[in-house]
């Protein structure tokens, strides 16, 4: 799988946002502007049903028009709080783009009301021109998702596993088709924590379709990434969302997906596969880290220069300014924990957590911890402020990293809620995991 190919079966950080507007979300609150704009790659719009096929990459900036240059697929530009018909313009906890989907789905559902109208209309009269009761309950059902059986953990025929948690694994399907059960074995269990539903997990994989015996990529392949998301919230298959859950981290998992479990009815074309085949994953689930966790480790206070820091665990980290201390004007650094997991690189998603106060009196005005909710973003994605994006590429998965931003890396001479303008800012982030999401 490559390191930009969208998440499987779905967009993948979807639900790890907290939910709503991104930009209610975002550390500080939007950045400086009239608003932001949702930007996808046609690539990964031609995927929202599964994966990207291996190789396939965002243009790079600059690059001439062609059909995959970054498209605009939303906007939340701000603008009056009501419409013309008074209704709030983003209602809570739903954001632009909810809202553009659901003006989708209502097109869609009048759609559906208006051929059930055609379809049991039997003449031409004015007392016929609605469907009668009794025709709606003989009319068709309305097509749907096959149910997601229930999870087994074992099957009368199953494949053979070969291979250690961390490698890629070999898939050996056996020559008779699978019974259609929605398997999930633990092959063997690690010692790390449980995946709970909206733990955050990353997960490696090896992929086969049973049906064809055709292999799928893999997080294993050149220049895979492990697969990183929030368990149990819908984000991605249910044979990844579902079978995580409740097996802890360091352990390797059989899952056999039926198509209910995986791409559904309508398979994967670009995958080649089809709508009633059966895929094999071998799952290593890499780390687990619940909705409120920070890091932990060894601490090195930062310089004289820098605002001193206090961890309060859980809670949002004390800042204390260095009286008299110059405001920088280029990005500093300071590594408070150092993590040991892998350096962070642009285009990966991280799962951070986070607490931002003004340079100038330590003033907080934001933190991801009071909300009980790590945030989650791609770096050098644009996403955040410029500051961000700079600081946290190349450090290392476990760290918990000091910035001090000056305003032209923040939100420069507009403000942004509590920030007035122009301010220096100071953050302290932890690094919690990253990977392909």
């Amino acid at each position: 799988m490559s390191e930009n190919a969208s998440s499987p079966g779905g967009a993948g950080t979807a639900n790890g946002n907290s939910s709503g507007d991104p930009a209610d979300s975002r550390p500080g609150g939007p950045l400086p502007g009239h608003g932001e704009s949702i930007v996808v790659p046609p690539s990964i719009l031609k995927q929202q049903a599964g994966w990207a096929q291996p190789g396939e990459s965002r243009p790079s900036a600059g690059a001439t028009k062609t059909e995959d240059t970054p498209q605009i697929f939303a906007s939340n530009v701000r603008r009056q709080d009501t419409s013309e018909a008074g209704y709030d313009e983003n209602p809570p906890g739903v954001g632009k783009l909810g809202v553009i989907l659901g003006t989708v789905l209502t097109l869609l559902l009048v759609g559906s009301g208006v051929t059930l109208y055609l379809v049991n209309k039997d003449g031409g009269s004015k007392s016929d021109t609605a469907a009668k009761p009794d025709a709606v309950k003989t009319a068709p059902a309305t097509p749907s998702a096959e149910p997601v059986p229930p999870i087994k953990d074992s099957a009368k025929v199953l494949p053979t596993i070969t291979g250690e948690f961390g490698k890629k694994a070999g898939i050996e399907v056996p020559g008779e088709q699978a019974d259609g059960s929605f398997v999930v074995k633990v092959l063997s269990e690690g010692t790390g924590p449980k995946v709970e539903k909206n733990s955050w997990a990353s997960v490696d994989y090896t992929a086969k379709d049973w049906t064809t015996g055709k292999d799928i990529p893999s997080s294993y392949d050149e220049k895979g990434k492990p697969q990183i998301f929030q368990a149990g919230t819908d984000a991605l298959i249910p044979a990844l969302d579902q079978a995580v859950l409740g097996k802890k981290a360091g352990s390797r998992l059989l899952v056999v997906a039926p198509p209910a479990a995986a791409f559904g009815a309508q398979g994967n074309p670009s995958m080649s596969i089809g709508a009633k085949d059966n895929l094999v994953f071998v799952i290593d689930i890499r780390n687990a880290n619940a909705p409120d966790a920070v890091v932990s480790g060894t601490v090195t206070p930062p310089p004289a220069d820098f605002p001193q820091v206090k961890d309060n665990g859980k809670k949002p980290a004390e800042i204390t300014p260095v009286k008299g201390a110059a405001e920088p004007t280029e990005l500093k650094s300071h590594v408070l924990i150092k993590g040991t997991g892998p350096k962070v690189e642009k285009g990966e998603k991280v799962v951070v957590q986070y607490t931002g106060a003004l340079f100038k009196d330590g003033k907080v005005f934001d933190s991801s911890l009071s909300k009980g909710q790590a945030f989650s973003f791609p770096v050098g994605g644009g996403q955040v402020i410029a500051g961000w994006d700079q600081g946290l590429e190349g450090q290392t998965v476990g760290s918990r990293v000091e910035l001090v931003i000056p305003a032209a890396l923040a939100y420069g001479d507009k403000g942004q809620g509590d920030i007035p303008a122009n301010s220096t800012l100071v953050f302290v982030v932890d690094i919690l995991d990253a990977g392909q999401g």
